[in-house]
């Protein structure tokens, strides 16, 4: 991926990067904020439409059109992917797979960006139940559909939101600062029947500051795979599953990468990786079923 003149000024250059420490700070991501859901954005969307060819089939537009440009980008599609209790993990969003094992006393290496499943968590003793396991890194652009699943249904047992500070996830912005430790970023660990326990994270990014994550029932804390979990507000933003061990290998998806990124694209509902106890605890793969 091309980053643009601006992406590579702001990282990439002395000048640059001392007005990167201004366009992050909370105050300044939230005036923007501020703007793109004002009505003052709306001559955006036409424009973000054809430039980035986006599909509009299956659009839920509003009577009058979209408000604003933060209006647009949360739209709903028509046909949303049924809450159900099927047993595959599916994918949580559109947007590009990676996927990493989680070695022993190893960092997880993102978009050349290095970092510890503890710091990702702020939670060392809980990043040692992943040790071995699989981490599912999926990618979203500003072009993608910007609302989110739940991956597997099952019981949520913990939630924790993390601040920090706002930066891109473009390439560029990776080379340079340890992005993913810094980023705002929300987690539930979800206790599941075929999956253990999982760990579904939504990550921000520069501009976005909003991760708007629906409530869940105190009563029951019960999700389905499918369920629609929330959406991001303008920006490119991250969700990030990661698996225990013994329960999926990533390693047919890594195969299956397309592109210099080692990046699949994926499609919101896609089954990813069937329980190892319906395939054999002998075949440890994790799978995508869907057609391309």
């Amino acid at each position: 991926m091309k980053d643009s003149l601006a992406l590579r000024f702001l990282y990439g250059t002395l000048p640059g990067r001392a007005v990167l420490k201004l366009l992050v700070r909370p105050g300044v991501s939230k005036a923007a904020g501020a703007f793109l859901a004002s009505g003052a954005s709306g001559w955006i969307v036409p424009l973000f439409i054809r430039k980035n060819r986006i599909d509009m089939r299956g659009v839920e537009i509003p009577p009058g059109g979209f408000s604003s440009f933060n209006d647009f980008f949360i739209r709903k599609r028509k046909g949303a992917v049924p809450a159900d209790k099927r047993e595959s993990l599916i994918c949580p969003c559109d947007g590009f797979l990676s996927c990493e094992k989680i070695r022993e006393d190893t960092e997880l290496c993102v978009k050349h960006t290095r970092f510890s499943v503890a710091d990702l968590l702020k939670d060392a003793r809980l990043a040692e139940d992943y040790r071995g396991g699989t981490a599912l890194i999926f990618r979203l652009t500003p072009v993608h559909y910007h609302r989110y699943c739940y991956a597997a249904a099952g019981r949520i047992r913990r939630y924790r939101r993390i601040a920090g500070v706002l930066h891109c996830v473009r390439p560029v912005a990776l080379r340079t600062c340890p992005v993913f430790a810094q980023n705002s970023r929300e987690y539930q660990v979800i206790e599941t029947e075929q999956f253990g326990r999982v760990v579904q994270m939504e990550v921000g990014a520069l501009l976005v500051g909003k991760i708007r994550n629906h409530p869940v029932t105190a009563k029951t804390n019960r999700v389905f795979a499918g369920q629609e979990k929330g959406y991001f507000e303008f920006g490119g933003s991250t969700v990030i599953l990661l698996l225990q061990k013994g329960v999926a290998d990533g390693s047919s998806l890594v195969k299956k990468s397309r592109g210099a990124d080692g990046e699949l694209p994926v499609k919101l509902g896609e089954d990813i990786c069937p329980p190892l106890s319906a395939e054999g605890t002998d075949k440890k793969i994790c799978r995508k079923s869907a057609k391309k």
